[in-house]
Formats: structure tokens, C-alpha cells, sequence
């Protein structure tokens, strides 16, 4: 018994990453992770001696979990104050959690390269699919998990599950942009901070998409940006702003999923993360996390 309780501890990590890729927050993750242990727990010693594979079984679960999960997630989201931007976390939070592998498909033209699955691009992506397709996409391309067991978790014959996966999978080859190399990423990003140390506003358009926007989310519980911000020279000018408003802050790079990124500090406390995305020499997209609630995982110096 103490083997087996063994094996199901040593899964949390690996349910915390599904979980996370699930919802796209760490609280939502530890919850579906505490909901799949409960019912664990609620199996009586002989319901629980009939699961040859106690890591298949809590997996399978915490996909039914995240699926209702989700329902009640989006109906909250559409209430939330500003842009909605899943949580950043440290590059290695959940390295090796999940199979190293793309899991297979019966087209190879269908499979989707997952090297940045926790990257905030690829999070976006996931975060317009439905909750079915979301659920299809995490448990089956990164996960590995056979369409018969995934069936089960989300209510569905193994067939519609197959078109859930395909059709999350063509949804992100068509809205998420190739990664570029992670040197070339992190090369933009730092010569675009240097950038900012001159305080004009040609030298940050320099590295900037003519088209590039800036979302920023403080979840109504801080000063944000409530509409999304648009073109190089408007985002050039909103983040010169913050910087002559808010000379206090300290600037720290950190390695984010899809690469370097840059957490923000008064003092010791963080008051911000920022994640970008680079696309042919320039940045085309500002991430920036402001809601205290997101920002837990950066909440000491490192």
C-alpha cells in the first residue's frame, strides 16, 4: 500500500503540469489537481486494487476535472476586468513533466511541434478553443494519452475525440506563429531593453512590428491598460510612460517558457512580469501580468 500511495504522490507534478496547461493559471491547476486526489481518495481499497495504472487513472480524471473546470472558468473570464492572460511561470516550473515526444497522429501533415507547450503564446492559442478541444489537444499531443481514454474523461466516443484533437491542432498551426530559435528571441528582447534606456521613441520602434500590440492585465486589482494597445509607435510611447511614472522599479531578467523575459520590482515585491514574442527580427507581441494573483511564483528574489 505504501508503494502504491508512493506512485500516486509522485504524480502530483505531472498533474500540476496538465493542470496548468489546462487553465492556463496555477491556482485553477491546483485545484483540479487537489479535485482528481479526492476522488482518489473516495475509492475504496478494493476499487482502487482494480486500477492496474494509477497514473493513467488520475490522469484521465484530472482531464474530466479540467474539463468542467473550464465551463466555469470562461463563464468568470467573461466578467474579468480587461484583457485575460495566463499566468507566467519560470522556464523550468514543469520541465520533463510531460512526455519528451509529440504524440502520434495518422497524418504527419496533422502533428503540431510542441516546443514551447508552455510558452504564453501557445497558452493563448489554447485559451480560445472550446473546453472539449482544450482538454482533446493537452491530454493527447502532450500528454500522450490514447483517444479511448480520453473518450472516457470528456464524455465522447474515440472518434470525436480524434476530431476534437485535430480540430484544436489546425487551430494552432493557424493562430500561433513559429517559434523562433530561443538565441534569436532572447537577442531581440535584450537589444529592445537596451532600447528603452534611451528614452525615445525611435529607438524602441527599432524592434517593434509595425502591427505589434500590448496586452496588460491587472484583473481590476491594479492600474491596466483595458483595451488591448496597437501599433509600434503607440506601444513605443505606453511603455516609455510607465517607465517615467514609475522610476522605482528595478528591471531583472528571468528565463520565461518561450525565453527571456523580464519581472519587474518595487523593492523586493514584484509589481510585474512581461513576455514577448518575436517574429522576424521584431516583436510582435507584449505580454504584460500585472494581477497580484498571477504574479505568486515571483514573489521572493531569486
Amino acid at each position: 500500500m505504501d508503494d502504491d500511495l508512493d506512485e500516486v504522490f509522485r504524480e502530483r507534478r505531472r498533474l500540476l503540469a496538465l493542470g496548468y496547461r489546462m487553465t492556463g493559471t496555477m491556482a485553477d491547476a491546483e485545484d483540479i489537481v487537489q479535485e482528481t486526489y479526492l476522488r482518489w481518495y473516495r475509492l475504496d481499497d478494493r476499487e482502487r486494487a482494480d486500477i492496474a495504472n494509477p497514473a493513467g487513472w488520475l490522469t484521465t480524471v484530472a482531464g474530466r476535472v479540467a474539463l468542467d473546470l473550464l465551463g466555469s472558468a470562461r463563464r468568470r473570464r467573461e466578467q474579468y476586468v480587461g484583457p485575460w492572460l495566463p499566468e507566467p511561470v519560470p522556464a523550468d516550473l514543469f520541465r520533463g513533466a510531460a512526455p519528451a515526444t509529440t504524440a502520434s497522429t495518422d497524418d504527419p501533415l496533422d502533428r503540431v511541434t510542441l516546443d514551447d507547450d508552455v510558452s504564453t503564446a501557445l497558452l493563448v492559442v489554447l485559451e480560445s478553443m472550446t473546453p472539449a478541444e482544450r482538454v482533446a489537444f493537452v491530454l493527447h499531443d502532450v500528454f500522450d494519452v490514447p483517444f479511448d481514454d480520453i473518450a472516457q474523461a470528456v464524455g465522447r466516443s474515440p472518434a470525436a475525440v480524434r476530431q476534437l484533437a485535430s480540430s484544436a491542432r489546425r487551430h494552432v498551426r493557424e493562430n500561433r506563429a513559429k517559434a523562433v530559435p530561443r538565441a534569436e528571441h532572447d537577442r531581440v528582447v535584450r537589444a529592445f531593453q537596451e532600447a528603452t534606456r534611451t528614452g525615445e521613441v525611435s529607438s524602441l520602434m527599432r524592434f517593434l512590428a509595425p502591427d505589434v500590440q500590448l496586452h496588460s492585465d491587472g484583473g481590476g486589482f491594479v492600474s491596466a491598460a483595458r483595451n488591448i494597445v496597437s501599433g509600434a509607435d503607440r506601444v513605443a510611447r505606453f511603455l516609455l510612460g510607465i517607465a517615467a511614472k514609475h522610476p522605482e522599479l528595478t528591471l531583472e531578467e528571468h528565463q520565461l517558457a518561450g525565453g527571456v523575459g523580464f519581472v519587474f520590482r518595487n523593492g523586493r515585491a514584484v509589481q510585474s512580469v512581461m513576455d514577448m514574442q518575436v517574429q522576424d527580427g521584431r516583436i510582435t507581441h507584449l505580454w504584460i501580468v500585472l494581477n497580484p494573483e498571477k504574479l505568486t511564483l515571483w514573489g521572493s528574489e531569486s
